[in-house]
């Protein structure tokens, strides 16, 4: 990075004074604006091809700019490109250097255009593209993970809860598929919020458009835009596409973190329902016995992160009039690391799951306490006619015997349970096995073992 003095802005032409040093500094935004020279390289390209496209640019002059930008990026790729803090952004430095390099033909590619249409359109790009080319890719692959384990684990029985307490049995593949099933709405929502972020600011200008015989049909197709907007003042100022996908990624972190929750518990000793794998967990260092599932937790404490990047984008937004402010320049870090994150998120859930152990001992055992077939001898009583809410009776004193003798209603004989209802009959233990339970769920839906394998194929059918 490099700040000279010397160096001119493209704005000087009004000023008396330069720029304070100190303001300079603050002012400037090409620290972190610099990561999307692509896509400021790429629309500007665009815009030359437009204007040379409506005669305002010579087919010469377009060639000599769009040789420059090439030079340009494969210099910025080298390492070998100087950036100015006196340039402010990056749309200046980039422009400078075109300048310098092929001279007056430079000067003429920011006819009909501002860096606040310049901005908004990079920013859309840069989001379209981090979407398409990571976010999208990696939750795809994180789903594919949770749909193969929840095929492999179709069978494999585990308490489900309600409260945190032992409610009914299902298997731990239903479990994976309820998971999945949060994930894909997380992937229908972000194609849908891609949709609002892939329309092109790009020739609003300043606020109002421009006297230039533009065509703006012809630079969005240049760029992969489905249309322009259809407004100056808002295409330039507003930006709740990227609130919309900060929404998103509020919601999908949301759901990450829940998961989180339920595998840090999991893994526990308390629980030793799963192994997470050494290459995702950490050691203690004083207690040499720990194994600590840092993976889970970062993303459960990411997820504030991202959810305070949402608020400080609502907030940027709430009081500015319209058109453009320079408060816009606050837009990219929040937008940045939250993309930053979601994608780091992902990667390491879907490399995690794909190597996680399931011990399905355990969780059969965790199963088989805590009376969670009990809901099965209601459903049975009332087969035999006994109205629900006298077999709910029934069968909340069978498990107070239970928990009194300190036995699972599968471990009462037949005498004993007889004792509450005379409608229960030897079929009564066909019902309170645990594989009977799940079994007995055989709905679209229900965790039955041949409901979760049709599941398993629905979900990949989405993918």
């Amino acid at each position: 990075m490099t700040d000279e003095n010397t160096v001119e802005k493209p704005w000087t032409g009004r000023f008396t004074e330069p720029t304070d040093a100190f303001v300079e500094a603050f002012g400037a935004s090409v620290g972190f604006d610099q990561r999307i020279y692509k896509q400021d390289i790429r629309g500007s390209i665009a815009h030359a091809r437009m204007l040379a496209h409506v005669g305002v640019l010579s087919e010469a002059e377009r060639d000599d700019i769009i040789r420059g930008l090439t030079r340009i990026e494969a210099e910025i790729e080298a390492g070998d490109f100087q950036w100015s803090i006196a340039l402010e952004d990056v749309h200046m430095n980039i422009e400078k250097r075109l300048t310098d390099m092929i001279g007056d033909a430079g000067k003429k590619l920011h006819t009909g255009r501002s860096r606040n249409d310049q901005v908004a359109t990079d920013i859309r790009l840069y989001l379209r593209d981090e979407i398409d080319a990571a976010i999208a890719p990696e939750l795809k692959r994180l789903q594919s993970n949770l749909i193969d384990l929840a095929e492999h684990e179709a069978d494999t029985i585990m308490p489900g809860f309600t409260h945190l307490q032992t409610a009914q049995p299902i298997t731990f593949g239903h479990h994976m598929l309820a998971w999945n099933e949060m994930l894909q709405r997380d992937a229908e929502r972000l194609q849908d919020c891609r949709k609002r972020i892939n329309v092109m600011p790009l020739g609003s200008a300043a606020l109002a458009g421009t006297t230039y015989p533009i065509d703006r049909d012809f630079a969005a197709k240049e760029l992969g835009f489905d249309r322009p907007t259809r407004n100056s003042l808002d295409g330039v100022s507003d930006r709740d596409f990227a609130i919309e996908f900060l929404s998103w990624a509020s919601l999908l972190l949301m759901h990450m973190s829940r998961f989180s929750e339920e595998l840090i518990l999991w893994s526990s000793s308390q629980f030793d329902w799963v192994d997470l794998g050494d290459a995702f967990c950490t050691g203690s260092s004083i207690m040499p016995q720990k194994k600590n599932p840092d993976v889970p937790e970062l993303v459960r404490g990411k997820t504030g992160r991202v959810y305070g990047h949402l608020t400080s984008l609502l907030t940027l937004m709430k009081g500015q009039p319209l058109a453009y402010n320079k408060d816009n320049q606050e837009d990219k870090e929040p937008l940045f690391d939250t993309i930053d994150t979601v994608r780091g998120c992902l990667r390491v859930y879907a490399d995690m799951m794909a190597r996680i152990q399931v011990k399905p001992d355990n969780m059969r055992e965790a199963a088989r306490r805590g009376f969670s077939t009990a809901t099965d001898l209601a459903d049975y009583l009332v087969r035999k006619g006994v109205p629900f809410r006298d077999a709910h009776e029934i069968v909340g004193k069978a498990v107070k015997l239970g928990v009194d003798t300190g036995r699972d209603l599968s471990e009462m004989n037949l005498e004993e349970l007889q004792q509450f209802s005379g409608a229960i009959g030897e079929d009564v233990f066909e019902v309170l096995t645990l594989e009977g339970s799940v079994a007995a769920r055989d709905h679209i839906g229900g965790t039955a073992p041949k409901q979760v394998k049709a599941g398993v194929q629905a979900a990949r059918a989405l993918l």
